[in-house]
């Protein structure tokens, strides 16, 4: 059984025992995964606890930000791009997909992307192919994709706001994570592990 309080993922309560039953099942395989849940349920901790209990653990976890990024860097923070490509490109910089090569690639608040930006990952996922801006050469990856949000994403599914295709190949595999209200009985759990973190720093 894989020790997923390594990586800060803590619980006793019977809602937590059901995610760690999940995150066994999960883990080992090459499946892509959609965390899902409130702010604060702490999916970014998890999707590195399914990355560190692959076996892709001693491969990349690269972490993006779909929220924290304008739409004119997002597709090259993303993809990478050559110099010139655009206003400011000094030099030849490798995107995300490409560092998390033959490891994971997390991306957190994917229900934040534009519908463009939506389309050309879903080309990644598809082809495991893609382009830097401004470049003419095809890089291949072999990436593994965990994606989290706290969108109803069949919601902006069914509204147009995100692509149907692009959510199946994202929610083979989706885990809801429970909020702390949901497990009250965790906080001395939790409180303990904390002090004991911060007093030995």
């Amino acid at each position: 059984m894989a020790n997923f309080e390594q990586f800060g993922v803590l619980g006793a309560a019977p809602r937590m025992q059901e995610i760690f039953h999940l995150l066994e099942l999960v883990s080992p395989s090459e499946a892509n995964v959609l965390l899902l849940g409130e702010t604060g349920t702490g999916k970014e901790l998890v999707a590195r606890a399914i990355h560190g209990s692959s076996d892709r653990a001693q491969g990349p976890f690269v972490v993006v930000n779909c929220a924290a990024l304008p739409e004119t860097l997002l597709e090259s923070e993303l993809f990478g791009h050559e110099r010139g490509a655009f206003t400011g490109a000094v030099q030849r910089k490798d995107g995300r997909f490409l560092l998390a090569h033959r490891g994971t690639l997390f991306l957190d608040e994917i229900g934040e992307l534009s519908l463009t930006t939506q389309a050309k990952i879903l080309r990644v996922l598809q082809a495991r192919e893609f382009e830097p801006l401004g470049s003419t050469r095809t890089l291949k990856v072999d990436v593994r994709i965990i994606a989290a949000t706290n969108r109803h994403l069949e919601a902006m599914v069914r509204e147009g706001r995100f692509r149907d295709d692009l959510f199946y190949r994202l929610n083979v595999f989706p885990i809801v994570l429970p909020p702390l209200r949901e497990r009250l009985e965790d906080l001395p759990l939790l409180a303990d592990h904390f002090l004991r973190t911060y007093s030995a720093n």
